[in-house]
């Protein structure tokens, strides 16, 4: 009763958000908490709601103060000369730009964070793609791509996971799969290079003035602190190293940076309100999703549903279909991200879909293998049980369901490619 409870929470959820039916904020609130009625008394189901709430307000947190921190950026004029300098490099052409952003996402996302790829990627890419009529949904998906498939390095929280459930060694893990992560990549940036073409046949190549100071109304060339540039430049890039080490918790380095480059930029106390003000509505806006998601989170964790479905999940399997369960294991994996968490995936179904293959003499470091392929890689920014995924949206400001179905074809079929590969190489195996 509860797999089935929980299978249904997720299954309307997604349809009322990609039909459009509600917003995202009413879904994740309203879904859970009517589904959760059926399985908890009301005392009980609040303890769950406040404990999913609590557990995402780090992260609610931290983007507030990004917001804030990056549109104060924005105002001052922090990627202006990047812009320009970009624009003079591509000539104006999508293509370009579009490939481009893909590099970026996979540099950026060497650090295994998809919260730190997300905030220095977009904020910097976003007023480039505004400037040239492009789609933020590109943007956001083709960031999504480089940093789901970077998400496979040893250092990212999927193969851990995978390791530490399963008890094998990461390399065991990661050294295989090499192969099918860098065709894998590649292509990413083919996928960069088929969307980039489509934006260059709708916009063309523009011929542009690199003057940005022309195009900008007096507003905002009053907010500009040119003379402050490489103070903010500098700034910035030690607020990301902080971000990356991790010398203080991540919301408190953007509460810190926000406040200093605040006072630096705009001494006067009325400015710094006002520069507040004008960040309040996708502060708001964004903050209120991360938190709505964690009432979804809460509830179908602490009912229980997601434990549930995890074990009906395993009943499914016949046992005649044993000797493919690596392969198995990797084509789901990639769409079961938007059922499971990493942790309720890695720590709860994986084990169990080990030992179900044991049985058929496959080795728990395949299986491990083949989860990553797609499970919390590919698939975590796209998840709706994933904090990133809303830092990754509300950045670029997309609405989740048009996410979710601009980009969900292009990362399965990442998934796909690298499976591929994986037995090709002998990653996984059929047995």
């Amino acid at each position: 009763m509860l797999a089935f409870l929980g299978f249904l929470t997720i299954a309307i959820f997604l349809y009322i958000i990609l039909s459009k039916r509600v917003s995202v904020i009413v879904a994740l609130i309203l879904v859970p908490l009517i589904f959760g009625i059926f399985t908890s008394d009301l005392a009980s189901l609040g303890a769950m709601i406040l404990e999913g709430v609590t557990g995402v307000a780090p992260t609610g947190i931290m983007l507030a103060f990004a917001i804030l921190y990056f549109g104060l950026m924005n105002n001052a004029g922090l990627f202006d000369p990047i812009i320009s300098r970009v624009l003079k490099l591509v000539k104006g052409d999508p293509l370009k730009i579009v490939v481009g952003t893909a590099v970026i996402g996979m540099a950026t996302h060497m650090d295994g964070s998809g919260a730190s790829t997300f905030l220095i990627t977009i904020p910097a890419l976003l007023p480039l793609y505004d400037r040239l009529g492009m789609s933020r949904l590109v943007l956001a998906g083709i960031v999504a791509l480089s940093a789901g498939t970077m998400n496979l390095v040893p250092w990212g929280g999927p193969t851990v996971r995978a390791a530490s459930a399963l008890g094998v060694d990461v390399n065991d893990l990661f050294n295989p799969v090499v192969p099918a992560m860098i065709i894998g990549l590649i292509w990413v940036l083919f996928v960069s290079y088929i969307l980039g073409k489509r934006e260059r046949k709708r916009l063309g190549i523009q011929e542009l003035q690199y003057d940005f100071n022309q195009e900008l109304s007096e507003k905002e060339l009053q907010l500009r602190r040119p003379k402050l540039y490489w103070f903010n430049l500098i700034f910035t890039v030690l607020t990301i190293i902080a971000l990356i080490k991790v010398w203080l918790p991540l919301p408190i380095v953007f509460m810190v940076a926000f406040a200093i480059a605040l006072i630096v930029n705009y001494p006067n106390p009325k400015e710094q309100q006002e520069r507040i003000t004008d960040q309040a509505t996708g502060v708001i806006t964004v903050v209120s999703i991360i938190f709505a998601a964690g009432i979804f989170t809460g509830v179908l964790s602490g009912t229980g549903m997601i434990e549930a479905m995890a074990q009906a999940l395993v009943s499914f399997i016949p046992e005649s279909t044993g000797s493919f369960m690596a392969l198995i294991v990797a084509l789901t994996s990639m769409p079961l991200s938007l059922v499971f968490t990493p942790d309720a995936y890695y720590f709860g179904v994986l084990p169990v879909l080990s030992e179900t293959a044991s049985a058929y003499g496959i080795a728990p470091a395949e299986i491990g293998r083949a989860a990553i392929l797609g499970q919390m890689t590919t698939g975590f920014p796209l998840s709706p049980l994933t904090a990133s995924t809303f830092l990754l949206i509300g950045l670029a400001g997309v609405e989740l369901g048009d996410h979710q179905r601009f980009i969900f074809k292009w990362a399965f079929g990442t998934t796909i490619v690298m499976t591929i590969v994986a037995l090709i190489t002998g990653a996984i195996s059929l047995y």
